[in-house]
């Protein structure tokens, strides 16, 4: 029997697709944090449960070829990265290998072809939006990013996932702070001001936004960080303060004030220009955001004769992406803010062959189907949690020649093309492409057609 702070020595013959290396001790699964396939490891167990336990290495025995040292300090405590221990090519290797297994295990999909995962020729800076939680630390106040499956705040000084000005703005809000003494949030209590600092970058405009959240409308001393913000943090374009005075863990409120300059900034992609507001999704890696898109459009095989849907459409950026190869292009969305920016891209792109419909997939679609419209390509680009099943029939219904699904997490997407593929619709091909260098999470782009 398996107990807690027993030390076992362990072949670890695979790996979770949260990035743990999994091995057997007399038949038990042990889930070693931080073992690569290959290793041989004294591994101590922290946890036991009925079906497995989770375990922390010891003592190495065998070390894989692919184990680097960390770049970032504090990584064995920091949630934000899972996989800065291997090599860059190896993840790329497991995360082809997750949307493998999603697809053999959850779709029952056994022979479809996977692609090797698209990655970065440098996988560094990468991000263009940050979000820093903050709090009281031991040492203090602090402002950093959660430990992982906690709300303890890691001190991160710098991230070298995040594009440099995010910590530079992160700096200076949190020197604000302590220099005026702002209360921080605490979410035991509910008391205190500021909760996170966020950052939004244009990678390509170089316009920067920072965004202050907290819980009432007012800042005090605010003249003394705007000032230093507008000093030192080059292409500062936007200020907002946010207002979030809910508990909880969504991280911005609905309501926003702009304390400095514009009320969004703008950043070009594909040689299109969009606008970004402090609540609009925007996807956080730009490089590989045009791999990801200019890949669906490939897959989706647009002409000039093809009426397509972009659904979950959020900004318009597939939308806009795909207008220019199609007769029209119609995006729906849910989040009222998003086609309200959706729209103006549209404007500013100088682009009149689309149109933008505000409400949910499952909802809009079917009405439109009703109606008698339909698409020749379809792009779907869901949230983690996947289409809703009323969309999917619809879908089937409709029949359109090509689906392209834009996916997150590989799980969803399994249970949604065995759904399709039952109804008669066949998976062509999968290209993950690492939106998301040193950490688990994996994007895919997949090309379904009805025979």
């Amino acid at each position: 029997m398996i107990k807690k702070k027993q030390i076992i020595e362990l072949e670890i013959t695979g790996m979770t697709h949260e990035g743990l290396g999994v091995g057997r001790y007399e038949g038990f699964a042990i889930f070693v944090q931080g073992a690569i396939d290959g290793e041989v490891v004294r591994a101590e167990i922290i946890k036991v449960l009925k079906s497995y336990a989770v375990a922390r290495i010891a003592e190495f025995i065998k070390t894989s070829p692919h184990r680097i040292q960390p770049f970032c300090p504090v990584y064995k405590r920091c949630g934000g990265c899972s996989l800065q221990h291997m090599s860059y090519e190896k993840t790329l290797e497991f995360k082809r290998q997750v949307v493998k297994d999603n697809l053999e295990r959850i779709g029952g999909l056994t022979d479809i072809s996977v692609n090797n995962a698209i990655g970065m020729e440098t996988p560094r800076n990468y991000r263009n939006k940050a979000q820093y939680p903050v709090g009281e630390g031991k040492t203090g106040i602090i402002a950093g990013f959660y430990a992982r499956r906690s709300h303890e705040i890691i001190d991160a000084p710098v991230c070298d996932i995040q594009h440099p000005l995010s910590d530079k703005a992160k700096d200076i809000v949190l020197g604000y702070i302590k220099a005026f003494n702002i209360p921080v949030y605490d979410e035991m209590t509910g008391e205190g001001l500021i909760r996170h600092i966020v950052t939004k970058t244009g990678f390509n405009t170089g316009e920067v936004m920072v965004i202050i959240v907290a819980t009432k409308p007012e800042l005090p001393k605010k003249n003394k960080l705007l000032y230093r913000l507008e000093r030192d943090i080059p292409g500062l374009k936007s200020v907002i303060l946010n207002i979030n005075d809910k508990p909880g863990n969504v991280i911005l409120g609905n309501h926003n004030i702009t304390l400095f300059g514009k009320d969004t900034i703008e950043d070009k992609l594909g040689g299109l220009t969009f606008e970004i507001s402090p609540l609009s999704f925007y996807q956080v890696n730009p490089v590989q955001t045009e791999v990801l898109y200019n890949k669906a459009i490939e897959f989706a095989g647009i002409d000039k004769t093809h009426t397509v849907y972009d659904l979950y459409c959020g900004i318009g950026t597939i939308t806009l992406f795909a207008a220019g190869k199609a007769r029209r292009v119609i995006g729906v969305e849910e989040v009222p803010e998003a086609v309200e920016a959706a729209r103006k891209n549209a404007m500013k792109n100088n682009i009149t062959n689309v149109d933008f419909y505000c409400g949910k997939a499952e909802t809009v679609v079917p009405e439109l189907y009703e109606k008698g419209e339909k698409a020749d390509v379809v792009f779907v680009d869901p949230p983690r949690k996947g289409c809703d099943e009323i969309l999917l029939k619809t879908l089937v219904d409709m029949a359109p020649s090509r689906i392209v699904y834009v996916s997150c997490n590989p799980s969803t997407l399994a249970r949604d093309l065995k759904y399709l593929c039952s109804k008669g619709f066949k998976v062509h091909e999968v290209q993950p492409v690492d939106m998301f260098p040193w950490t688990e999470h994996v994007e895919c782009v997949t090309l379904m057609s009805k025979p």
